[in-house]
């Protein structure tokens, strides 16, 4: 007997990824390769909980020309992640000003990690990513499927991955029908995530040699005021938006 149904999905939350083109990623590593040797570079540990201590965390000026073409990216990711918001939620959200709030890097070798945290930013609605620039060959060389890998045994499988939680995780949650409430993603060189920024995320030490170069960043979402409204629909559609 064929029944009909429909299939509903009760969504925890929404990301993006976006692959970064090879030249901005040589053009990202070249700004830090400079920044890590200026005398001048500013440390952005005070403001992280990351646990870097073979390796350093520096405030990124978001400002410079040479980072112009990566900031626009994730300004028009964060309005097209608002935007699927809207259409799959079915959500209503008044129209944002995305702004750069914070953009710092993070350069980590073994043992280094971050602990679990979520991000703060001065909007009421704020938006986050993360991508990588460098990553050391041997994370990920354990195979990670939705439901083929252990973390049994010592293996190793998530050295070095950033895990995202957005509930709470129990061993039974199959047998009761309860899906995964968090997600494990193998940093690879120029994948970008976008997150809401209250979603909880942490990243795993891993050893060997390599640094797992990392950038990170945070967006305000500010409510526009009925002036700037206008300017703001003839800049989505000049952007396509």
């Amino acid at each position: 007997m064929n029944l009909e149904y429909q299939l509903y999905t009760l969504s925890a939350a929404y990301m993006i990824e976006h692959q970064l083109s090879d030249p901005l990623v040589v053009q990202l590593n070249n700004y830090l390769d400079e920044l890590l040797q200026t005398s001048d570079s500013e440390s952005a540990a005070k403001d992280l909980v990351g646990q870097i201590h073979q390796g350093q965390q520096l405030i990124m000026d978001f400002t410079k020309p040479e980072l112009a073409s990566f900031k626009k990216i994730t300004e028009d990711l964060a309005v097209a992640y608002i935007k699927h918001f809207v259409e799959h939620s079915g959500s209503m959200v008044k129209p944002k000003r995305i702004d750069m709030d914070k953009l710092w890097s993070v350069h980590s070798y073994a043992g280094d990690y971050n602990p679990i945290h979520d991000h703060l930013v001065k909007s009421n609605m704020g938006i986050s990513f993360t991508t990588w620039t460098k990553v050391p060959e041997q994370i990920g060389q354990v195979p990670v499927g939705d439901q083929k890998f252990s973390l049994y045994d010592s293996s190793g499988a998530i050295d070095g991955y950033i895990n995202f939680t957005y509930g709470l995780n129990q061993l039974k949650d199959p047998e009761n029908l309860r899906p995964p409430q968090s997600k494990f993603i193998k940093p690879e060189v120029g994948k970008l995530l976008m997150f809401p920024s209250w979603m909880q995320h942490c990243v795993y030490p891993f050893t060997g040699d390599g640094e797992r170069r990392t950038i990170a960043g945070n967006l305000n979402c500010f409510d526009l005021t009925p002036d700037q409204l206008e300017e703001y629909k003839n800049e989505l559609q000049s952007r396509n938006l």
